[in-house]
Order: structure tokens, then C-alpha cells, then sequence
């Protein structure tokens, strides 16, 4: 039996099971990745930035095909599958534009004579635990990077994921890559702990849920590993003073609905200022109750399914536990199969469930607040610390909240507005490290000091 299977959220039909990796066959491929990563470190990095250009280029030239799969998936609409890969494609393309710049000596400052550099070089195999919930953008943001610094790459994509993990497989080996320098594997999760324990193995990076982060953090730390962990997150939305609330709901929705509210860095608790409270609740429970849920396909859907039953019946008892302990449910809230509508919850206090949780679907929390300290207090008072969004017209006020929010990210009157030369990750449960950009590049990377007497 293989966990690894291709199930559509829509339909419940399973259109495609894949074996798991066997022990040997695991082997063999951290033997090609090794052998792989001698070489591949060693040629020029314009030569490796014209390989990911080809990367880039490949999804492009596939887009129609790579969004179709993750459609059947994982309930993606197609809109947003499509952006989906024209995303992952950017950021392949970014790590090659910057190759140069991520590799460059960085000179030092000295007492005495003599110079000093810091010089990036590769750390060898890396192992990439990912997520079914955007399935190429956070491949492409672990692989280029990593692949432009010299490291090899074995990819183990969630198990609902394995259509989409073999397409990118090939994306790699089409451009160019040699064998082993990137490398899917269908692996559980004991085979996963077995590749993280192999002493060729010398970084993974998990994006996941916090279970998952802990489980393999507690492995890499056993074995002296470095990892980096990209988990949940519970993203606070305040709105401080707006002098258009309609375009502020409407990035409110955008924010919570995005990929079928199932974003780690989605808004998820909506703080509203005690004036502006009732008609921005108004506004934005019509707004997500009118979200239309439907096929994935349909060009005008919203909301396909989420990306299993299992997910949606999770989500309802989140909902119907929070109403039982008081919390007041405006609109949604009732699932069909793996389908779920727009929801939105008021009065939830700090004594129910639902407060320290995440929601990892189409429906958030809406608080009402009298000034700015406690919008900056509810804000904090989360376990999580991944991204935020402040809302106010005032340059000053939007600085000094900025500054409070025990976030990783601070996006201020703007929404989805994520770009590979931008850093992302988080404090807190929300995990370790940074992806994308400049910062990204530096996670696994030996910065070797170079001193040389003068």
C-alpha cells in the first residue's frame, strides 16, 4: 500500500496511486545526490543560473499541464493554480538574475593588516519536506535558491502531491540538471528520518504544520542538522482608520480566501477599531458568505474544495466547538463533502479554543477593539508570529504598529503581496529561517571566513 495517491477534494474519486520509495531505492538516491553535489558545487554558478533559467522557462512552457494537476490535487482553483506556477517560475528565475550577488565574497573590515572575506559556500545534500497546499511555489522557493548555492536537493512532497512532485522531477531533468542534483522521493516518514540521520545529509527544510516541524526538528537536532522550519500561522488584520472601506474589506476577503483560505500567512483574526467595527463586520460577512464555492474549473469560483474531507470535517468541528463555547457564527459555517463556505465568527474571547488556533480555511475570527494599544495587544496574543496587516491612513501610526507586532512580516494597506526578492517566515510556533530574497539564500550556506595576513 502507498500513501502517496492523487485524490480529487471535488469528486473523492482517486484518479492515481504511486509507490512508496523502497529502502534500497533510498539509498541509491542520497548516493546520486552526493556524488552529484562534488560536481555540481564546482561548476561555474552562470552555468548553474542558466540551468534554473531553464527551470523557469520550463514552467512556463508547462503551465496549463502543472496547473491542471495540482487542480485535481488539491482543490485549487484554476486561476489560482495557474498564478501558482507563474509565481514559481519568478522566483526560479529571480535566484538565477541574482546568482552572482548570492555567491559573491563579502569583504570585511579589519583591525590590523591584511584582508578578510566571507566566502558562501554549499553545505552538499539538503532534504525539502513540503507541503500539499501550494505545491510548486514552496518547492521553488527551497530548490532555486539552494541549487544556484551549490547544494543537491531530495524532495519529499506531501502525499497527496505526487502527480505534481513527479512533474517537477521532470522539470529538472528536462532543463538540464545532472542526475542527482535534484531528486523526488516518495518517502514516509520513518524513511524521511532515516534520510536526515545520513551523515551526507546536512540540512532539511520542513514547510508544514507545527506537529511536523517538531517531529523533524527533533531529529535534525539529534543528528547535529541544520534545519528550518516554515509552519502555521493565525496572521492578525488590523484596522486602525481607512478612507475607503469597501476596497479594505475587499483585501480583507482577498487576504482570508486566498487558495482556499488554506495560507499559513492568510488573515485569519480580523481586529477592527470600535468605530469602524460594525460596518466593517457588515461588509465583510456579505462579502465572504456571497464567495462562490464551486468547481474548481469554473473560471468565476472562488472556492473550490478544500484539499480533503478530512480537512473540511477538521475545520467544522473548529467551527461547531466554538459556537458551542459561546462564539457567535454570522454567516457560513456548514461544510458539504469537502466544501466549505465563506465563514465568519464574532464574540470569540480568550477562553475558547478557537482563540489560540488556527483556521486553516475560509473562515476567520472579527474583534472588536477601542484604540491601538489593544489592537497591538489581541494582535500578540497569539502562539503564532508569521505575517500581519495593518490598515490605518496614518504613515506614523502605521510605523509605530509595525514596529509592536511580534510578526516575521509586516505588510502595511496592502495584501498578497508576496515577491521572491521579499523575505518570508516567522517567530514564535510560526518556526525558524527565512525563504525567498537575498535573506533566503543565506540558510544553508557555510559562510567561510577567508583571513590573509597583510
Amino acid at each position: 500500500m502507498s500513501d502517496y495517491a492523487v485524490i480529487n477534494p471535488a469528486t473523492g474519486e482517486t484518479l492515481a496511486t504511486y509507490p512508496t520509495i523502497s529502502d534500497d531505492e533510498l539509498a541509491a538516491a542520497i548516493d546520486r545526490a552526493d556524488i552529484a553535489y562534488r560536481s555540481w558545487r564546482h561548476l561555474p554558478v552562470s552555468e548553474r543560473a542558466a540551468l534554473l533559467r531553464r527551470v523557469a522557462d520550463l514552467h512556463r512552457e508547462r503551465r496549463d499541464e502543472l496547473a491542471a494537476i495540482i487542480v485535481r490535487e488539491m482543490g485549487k482553483p484554476l486561476v489560482a493554480a495557474l498564478g501558482e506556477v507563474d509565481f514559481a517560475a519568478d522566483i526560479t528565475e529571480y535566484y538565477a538574475n541574482v546568482a552572482e550577488r548570492v555567491t559573491a565574497d563579502q569583504p570585511l573590515e579589519i583591525e590590523g593588516e591584511g584582508t578578510a572575506v566571507i566566502r558562501r559556500t554549499p553545505l552538499g545534500v539538503l532534504l525539502g519536506i513540503m507541503p500539499w497546499n501550494f505545491p510548486y511555489y514552496q518547492v521553488a522557493r527551497f530548490a532555486a535558491p539552494n541549487l544556484i548555492l551549490g547544494n543537491t536537493i531530495l524532495l519529499k512532497h506531501a502525499p497527496q502531491c505526487p502527480e505534481s512532485a513527479a512533474a517537477l522531477e521532470a522539470i529538472y531533468r528536462d532543463a538540464g540538471l545532472p542526475v542527482g542534483a535534484y531528486t523526488n522521493i516518495y518517502a514516509t516518514n520513518d524513511q524521511a528520518a532515516a534520510v536526515i540521520a545520513d551523515p551526507r545529509v546536512q540540512g532539511v527544510s520542513v514547510t508544514g504544520s507545527e506537529r511536523a516541524g517538531a517531529a523533524v526538528a527533533e531529529v535534525a537536532g539529534r543528528h547535529l542538522k541544520k534545519v528550518a522550519l516554515e509552519l502555521g500561522g493565525s496572521d492578525p488584520f488590523i484596522l486602525l482608520s481607512t478612507d475607503d472601506l469597501d476596497a479594505t474589506v475587499q483585501a480583507a476577503v482577498d487576504a482570508r480566501l486566498d487558495n482556499n483560505g488554506q495560507s499559513c500567512n492568510a488573515a485569519k483574526r480580523f481586529i477592527v477599531i470600535d468605530e469602524l467595527y460594525e460596518p466593517f463586520l457588515e461588509k465583510f460577512s456579505a462579502a465572504m458568505g456571497a464567495a462562490k464555492v464551486g468547481d474548481p474549473l469554473a473560471e468565476d469560483t472562488v472556492l473550490g474544495p478544500l484539499s480533503s474531507e478530512t480537512a473540511a470535517e477538521r475545520l467544522q468541528k473548529q467551527i461547531d466547538d466554538a459556537v458551542s463555547q459561546g462564539a457567535r457564527l454570522v454567516t457560513g459555517g456548514a461544510r458539504d463533502g469537502a466544501f466549505f463556505p465563506g465563514t465568519v465568527l464574532t464574540d470569540v474571547t480568550p477562553e475558547m479554543d478557537v482563540y489560540g488556533e488556527e483556521l486553516f480555511g475560509p473562515a476567520g475570527v472579527v474583534y472588536r477593539v477601542k484604540d491601538e494599544a489593544e489592537a497591538i495587544r489581541v494582535a500578540n496574543d497569539t502562539g503564532f508570529g508569521l505575517g500581519s496587516y495593518v490598515f490605518t491612513t496614518d504613515p506614523e501610526q502605521a510605523q509605530r504598529v509595525a514596529d509592536k507586532i511580534d510578526a516575521g512580516m509586516v505588510y502595511v494597506n496592502v495584501v498578497l503581496a508576496d515577491s521572491p526578492e521579499l523575505p518570508f517566515g516567522g517567530v514564535k510556533r510560526s518556526g525558524t529561517g527565512r525563504e525567498l530574497g537575498l535573506i533566503g539564500a543565506d540558510e544553508f550556506v557555510n559562510k567561510k571566513l577567508i583571513r590573509v595576513a597583510g
